[in-house]
């Protein structure tokens, strides 16, 4: 990195608009992040461990109960992948580096930021 202005991408250096563009940047991932963390605590009921009573519940239900819990397990395991990218894309705005390429120190494209906020790399190093 050099001693170049790090202005959000589609904006001017230095522009007035900058604090105000962050502010609803880092409002939208802490939204996400609320929203992720709000999932993840509502779904640890589907995670539980699926009980063995024959009894009470046939094979077949058992086999449909088993694969539920598989199914909320894959998407804890997506969401806190989600939850560790927004807390780095809010680490990376704090520190300035929001919004630029990982790998090569470019703007990211803000249409591209739009889709995903969490993104690290431009579509060009993306594509590489």
């Amino acid at each position: 990195m050099t001693g170049e202005d790090r202005s959000a991408p589609g904006e001017a250096p230095g522009g007035g608009e900058e604090g105000n563009e962050e502010t609803a940047i880092r409002r939208l991932l802490q939204d996400r992040l609320t929203a992720l963390e709000a999932a993840a605590h509502q779904s640890r009921e589907a995670r539980k461990p699926v009980e063995l009573d024959q009894a009470s519940v046939g094979r077949l239900s058992r086999m449909d109960a088993l694969q539920m819990q598989a199914m909320a397990q894959a998407e804890e395991r997506r969401r806190q992948r989600d939850i560790q990218r927004t807390q780095y894309a809010l680490k990376r705005l704090d520190e300035g580096e929001y919004g630029f390429c990982q790998t090569c120190g470019e703007a990211i494209a803000p249409g591209r930021l739009a889709v995903d906020p969490t993104v690290l790399t431009c579509i060009g190093c993306a594509s590489a």
